[in-house]
């Protein structure tokens, strides 16, 4: 991943809102050569301006991450309007190995037109309706004046707040966008991700880890990967010893935890090379710490940690799946666009912990496609099934109300998508999965449904949705095997077996 800014100014527009835009970029040469340099090519296709950018004369753009998987490389911008950040306005250029432009995925779908950058309020009051939100507060981290540009809705100027502390369920990290107009709360956006609902392990049984040697003392820090470690969430002190041998199996131990928890972090960075080619969780070869001790029948990411709670019997909650799903939202987070959104964010970090899981293959938590099966929560099995989505009490099938309804509730379409696509409503192993529509899907097998759905996510905006997912898992299939039209119609029979329609201007093969 690299972050070099690129500022580019752009020309004249209207109104704001939210879409996703496919775009032709500049012709590439007939003949590719070695040289040919895809971010350039990126860069000149954002230079260029093209309509679907909907860039108004006080937009500009600045180059962030840029991704490669499997032969494409995926520049990330950001936009700003006279100078301010824009939330909403970011878009993502798919380029080839020779050059080609391949999609560009655009989070507008109108200009933003003129807006005032004149506050009426102050900063301060500004974070003091922040902080209301929270039946608590711990600590302010920044505030800083945005445009926001919702989807319907017109561009408006706000103070952008992260306020720390306790919301009604429970541990939150909040941030708050305030009109600086009118001081009302415009949205919010919470960080802490919920998964309600030689060592030894009470999971995964005796395993390897990677550690770190400091003097004559070793500590269950990752030796390559930044920020990687296990801790205690009491003390936020890395777990350390002499010996180099951890856990003792029982479930109530946080150490143990900690050989669980660090052993699913390091096969997960594993898959991750292996599979899609990314360089650790945040893809410049960096994690977070994982705590374990959170007195909670709960788990979560929040942008800086993953913590680490217990179920009702008091054994830590670090199974593969579920150390997996949350540093599988650290994934989400650190692609373009953010922590998705349109209630796809749990089914996103459900499909990462399956993965993991798979690519694991360790016998005492083997691949299954349950979630938290092993940890039992809180007495009654697992959380959810990604065969069958209803067994848990979600629904199998997409609705309207699908995106409306709770994160995790929400997550039973897009787990049962993926289910479909990997393993096919037969099982092929596994158990049989009903389809909505009553239809047969042949799966391609976890490693390519993996394949595919991370670089849908690299195709993602700030506006993600169900809906856009449908479409860019669609394209990314058809940049990923340009010369097969199989893997693109599994990715179409699987939403369509889970009732997601056809999306006007969605690719064909």
């Amino acid at each position: 991943m690299m972050r070099i800014p690129l500022a580019i100014t752009l020309a004249a527009g209207t109104a704001a809102a939210t879409a996703l835009v496919a775009v032709s970029g500049p012709a590439a040469a007939q003949t590719p050569t070695p040289q040919v340099d895809a971010v350039a090519q990126a860069d000149a296709v954002v230079a260029a301006r093209p309509a679907a950018l909907h860039a108004g004369a006080h937009d500009a753009f600045q180059r962030r991450q840029v991704y490669t998987s499997q032969g494409l490389t995926y520049a990330s911008y950001d936009r700003t309007y006279k100078g301010l950040a824009v939330k909403g306005g970011d878009l993502v250029v798919v380029t080839d190995s020779a050059g080609q432009t391949r999609y560009t995925s655009v989070a507008q779908s109108s200009p933003i037109g003129e807006v005032s950058t004149a506050p009426a309020i102050s900063a301060s009051a500004a974070i003091a309706t922040a902080k209301k939100q929270l039946k608590s507060v711990t600590g302010v981290e920044t505030t800083r004046l945005i445009v926001v540009a919702a989807e319907g809705a017109t561009a408006k100027l706000a103070y952008e707040t992260t306020v720390n502390g306790t919301g009604a369920e429970g541990v939150s990290r909040l941030t708050v966008d305030v009109d600086a107009l009118t001081g009302k709360v415009l949205a919010t956006e919470e960080h802490v991700t919920e998964a309600t609902g030689t060592g030894t392990g009470w999971i995964v049984g005796s395993v390897s880890l990677n550690t770190t040697l400091s003097g004559s003392t070793y500590s269950l820090k990752d030796p390559t990967v930044t920020n990687l470690s296990c801790q205690d969430a009491s003390t936020r002190v890395t777990f350390s010893g002499s010996d180099n041998v951890w856990g003792n199996g029982v479930g109530t131990s946080k150490e143990t935890g900690c050989v669980d928890a660090l052993y699913a972090a390091q096969k997960q960075t594993a898959m991750l090379s292996s599979w899609l080619g990314r360089n650790a969780q945040n893809g410049s070869g960096g994690a977070w710490p994982i705590r374990v001790g959170l007195n909670q029948q709960n788990a979560y990411y929040d942008g800086t940690q993953v913590q680490i709670g217990k179920n009702t019997a008091g054994k830590w909650i670090s199974s593969l799946d579920v150390v997996g799903h949350e540093l599988g939202h650290g994934i989400d987070d650190k692609t373009p666009g953010g922590i998705s959104k349109g209630g796809t964010q749990e089914f996103v970090a459900d499909t990462i912990g399956a993965a993991t899981e798979a690519y694991a293959a360790n016998p005492n938590d083997p691949a299954d496609y349950q979630v938290g099966e092993e940890v039992n929560l809180v007495g009654s099995g697992p959380i959810r099934y990604m065969y069958n989505p209803s067994l848990a009490g979600d629904s199998n099938c997409y609705s309207s109300s699908t995106p409306s309804q709770e994160v995790h509730a929400a997550a039973g379409p897009g787990n049962h998508w993926f289910y479909l696509l990997a393993q096919g409503s037969s099982g092929n192993g596994q158990p049989s999965s009903p389809t909505c529509n009553g239809s047969t899907v042949t799966g391609v097998g976890i490693q390519t449904a993996t394949k595919i759905m991370y670089n849908a996510m690299l195709l993602k905006t700030s506006s993600s949705s169900y809906v856009k997912y449908r479409v860019w898992t669609l394209q990314a299939a058809k940049n990923l095997y340009p010369g097969s039209c199989t893997q693109f119609n599994a990715v179409k029979a699987a939403w369509n077996a889970v009732s997601l329609p056809a999306q006007s201007g969605e690719p064909t093969c």
